[in-house]
């Protein structure tokens, strides 16, 4: 029969609570008492639980993993991919494993996020940006639970965030074109409701007027960040008479599905219109030509996250926002003559 912690106390004479200290290595019990349960567990071969590992530190060293909204940011997208690989990386080297929240409800009783987080005693979540936010994640994050969100914007009571400076992706991009003699700039951005792709949006806007650069209204296009909305996005765009000089595309996935789109009218990239992506994932290196991009540190932001999140689960840092600069990368598709 598999000894419980409770058999344990029972054995020893003493209180669940002591047994759960003695294990944790915590509280102020005598000499007397933890080598007394330590050999009735030496003896029994007791292993504990993790239900009674946590019960006196009242700590699980389990992370929530969130991926949120009802447009979800999606597991298999590669800038989210590396960002939650190098979180994952960092936040098991402080001790933590994580559990991956699979949708928002959760049992028959349709309970959500921050009802999961009190069932599992999670210590912290990290919540991954979708768009179209649903109502259990604003009020995960209005709770007490420690959180820290990638590219979405938390501001509750034991809630911190990173995300790249958007406005300045969009200003080294416009930035670059216009000392480059490039005054015609199509835009494709992410859903139209998407946070992240209006901040990018409205940069760009902005910059090109203070420049006296081209914002025609029929080469700002949106898609969903995911290759083929890059690729109608780009079809769009070249149906009108007048084509721009350069696309700026807000992820590199939709400037994958541009250059498709450029290729098959035969408009050659560079020489006939030049491409920008943002997000610098692995496929940038190898697409032909290779892909100029703005570069989003993804490795960092990931560190970042689990530090925080680290420091707000033990009380070690006030909740703040971090913004990581981003960097512009000139490859082929944006090469001038």
């Amino acid at each position: 029969m598999k000894l419980t912690i409770k058999d344990i106390a029972k054995l020893a004479n003493v209180s669940p609570g002591t047994v759960s200290k003695v294990i944790n290595q915590r509280g102020n019990i005598s000499q007397k008492t933890i080598d007394k349960i330590k050999g009735i567990i030496e003896e029994t071969g007791y292993q504990p639980t993790f239900s009674a590992k946590s019960l006196a530190t009242k700590k699980s060293n389990l992370i929530g993993l969130i991926y949120a909204g009802n447009i979800n940011a999606e597991m298999n997208h590669p800038f989210f991919n590396d960002v939650v690989n190098a979180f994952k990386n960092a936040i098991g080297n402080l001790g933590y494993d994580i559990l991956l929240f699979s949708n928002n409800k959760f049992s028959k009783d349709e309970q959500d996020y921050l009802a999961r987080c009190n069932h599992f005693q999670l210590d912290g979540c990290l919540i991954i940006a979708g768009d179209r936010i649903e109502d259990a994640t604003n009020e995960l994050d209005n709770s007490l639970v420690p959180c820290v969100g990638i590219d979405i914007e938390l501001s509750g009571p034991n809630s911190s965030y990173v995300t790249t400076e958007n406005r300045k992706v969009s200003e080294l991009v416009v930035t670059h074109l216009y000392s480059s003699s490039i005054k015609k700039v199509a835009f494709i951005g992410g859903p139209d409701d998407s946070v992240v792709s209006n901040i990018r949006k409205e940069s760009f806007t902005q910059h090109m007027n203070a420049f006296g650069m081209t914002v025609e209204e029929e080469w700002i296009q949106h898609g969903d960040y995911f290759e083929a909305s890059g690729y109608e996005a780009m079809n769009r765009i070249l149906a009108h008479a007048d084509i721009p000089e350069a696309v700026f595309a807000a992820s590199d996935m939709m400037a994958l599905g541009a250059l498709k789109a450029l290729k098959e009218k035969g408009i050659r990239v560079p020489e006939d219109i030049k491409l920008i992506g943002c997000d610098d994932i692995e496929a940038c290196r190898y697409s032909d030509p290779p892909l100029a991009t703005v570069r989003q540190d993804k490795d960092k932001m990931g560190k970042l996250a689990a530090r925080m999140l680290h420091d707000l689960i033990n009380k070690d840092v006030q909740p703040n926002a971090v913004m990581v600069d981003p960097e512009l990368v000139i490859r082929k598709s944006c090469a001038i003559s």
